[in-house]
């Protein structure tokens, strides 16, 4: 794996918790809105926006380089519109991350002709 699909999947990986962190606490604040007076979900709704908007880019840049399958891509992709979704796929970068790192390891020792 080189340099630019390493960083590809590290910000998306960076950006997947924050993204989801912001769409749990957007559910709450529009749940608070209706039923109290606290009404946070102007502020709430740019910042998820924002991250929402990242994750997006972050999940182009990551399946363009590393060229993953549709299924893998629709995964990530689907991760993003489900609340706690941005925790399942950060957990599975960081473990795929981990592979990669060890399989690149063992190829360089010789041990592996992958």
């Amino acid at each position: 794996m080189d340099i630019k699909t390493a960083s590809a999947l590290r910000r998306l990986r960076l950006v997947s918790g924050p993204e989801a962190i912001s769409f749990l606490l957007l559910l709450v604040c529009s749940v608070l809105k209706r039923t109290t007076e606290f009404d946070a979900v102007t502020p709430m709704g740019w910042i998820h926006a924002v991250l929402f908007i990242l994750y997006g880019l972050f999940w182009l840049d990551a399946w363009n380089r590393t060229k993953w399958s549709f299924g893998t891509a629709f995964f990530y992709g689907a991760m993003a519109v489900l609340p706690t979704g941005g925790f399942f796929a950060e957990r599975r970068l960081k473990r795929e991350a981990e592979d990669a790192v060890i399989a690149s390891r063992a190829r360089k020792e010789g041990v592996v002709n992958a």
